[in-house]
């Protein structure tokens, strides 16, 4: 298996990222091939001692930072390290393709070079998140801001072949996020969008999901238009923040406080791992004919380490042939 990484896209890049493609090598059993300037990635390998086992460097001579412009990739950042990753992609030399860089240029160059799967409308960003009884999928997440109904029901058809396939889910409970259950809720998008997927017999629709229901387990794919799906990211992002940010100060108060901290430490451990971004690692680009992964933009090695497991799983399942054949059938 090989997993192709853009090792310039990130705010802790290039290090972060080679650090993290040099842990995935031993725990994953995967080979790497990592895009960027070169020179300066052999130089920073050798001073921080990182193994160049089952690693190869291709080199990027540009990079496309955060603040360029998507279309960018493919005009004047077509040397960038996510560009010619991509252009490997598409040319089959390898399984999977993953960078934390600029999220617009990596959407639109995985539209434009890879191509979209035959039949796909729009692709989407699909983070899965940690929730009450396990994990949901939130997609669209900020990919297409502009939607039409028959974009969020192949939402609903891609997240419910990831998560059957990814998380081993036999029949992933499909909600549309709204702001009431009823399925008479909500703009004429989202009304149509339900009557789409209602009459959609291939997946598992529950029917209009509020948001609370998100983080208290009641579906395992969360349909939003990309403008709704990105605020509902970062709001939940701000408030398991916001909510970490609070126990530490409330536990720091005072000697009380701070024993009785020691009490539950393990469970507030526990609470942190889960609701870290890092430990899933990235969100899938789902729609794209080859397995993309976007990883967060501040990822740390621990996160490109299992953004790339993820990668790897994704490269080794049927998704994107179980995905054609249900866009076909629609």
């Amino acid at each position: 298996m090989k997993i192709i990484v853009d090792g310039m896209g990130g705010d802790n890049a290039p290090l972060a990222v080679l650090q993290g493609c040099a842990q995935a090598v031993v725990e994953y059993g995967v080979e790497i091939v990592i895009t960027g300037k070169k020179a300066e990635i052999e130089q920073l390998m050798e001073e921080n001692q990182i193994s160049r086992q089952n690693i190869s460097l291709v080199d990027a001579p540009t990079v496309l930072t955060m603040e360029d412009d998507p279309i960018s990739i493919v005009k004047d950042k077509k040397e960038s390290s996510m560009g010619v990753a991509l252009e490997m992609l598409k040319n089959g030399e390898g399984d999977a393709m993953l960078s934390a860089g600029n999220t617009g240029a990596l959407l639109t160059g995985a539209t434009l070079i890879v191509k979209r799967i035959n039949g796909v409308k729009r692709a989407a960003l699909a983070p899965v998140l940690p929730n009450k009884e396990g994990l949901v999928m939130l997609i669209d997440s900020g990919a297409t801001i502009d939607c039409r109904p028959e974009f969020l029901e192949q939402y609903g058809i891609m997240g419910s072949v990831y998560m059957k396939n990814m998380y081993n889910i036999a029949k992933p409970r499909i909600g549309l996020a709204n702001n009431g259950s009823e399925d008479c809720k909500g703009t004429e998008l989202y009304t149509s969008s339900n009557k789409l997927l209602r009459e959609n017999k291939n997946i598992n629709f529950i029917g209009n999901v509020e948001g609370r229901g998100l983080m208290l387990g009641e579906c395992d794919v969360y349909v939003a238009d990309g403008f709704t799906g990105n605020l509902i990211l970062k709001t939940v992002e701000g408030t398991s923040l916001f909510f970490l940010d609070f126990m530490k100060k409330l536990f720091g108060k005072s000697i009380i406080s701070k024993l009785a901290a020691a009490l539950v430490m393990k469970d507030i451990k526990a609470f942190k791992k889960k609701s870290d971004y890092k430990e899933i690692g990235g969100a899938a680009l789902l729609g794209i004919s080859k397995p993309v992964i976007k990883a967060h933009g501040s990822s740390d090695a621990r996160a490109i380490k299992n953004a790339i497991n993820q990668a790897k799983i994704f490269a080794s399942s049927n998704i994107i042939e179980e995905i054609t054949d249900n866009i076909k059938q629609r």
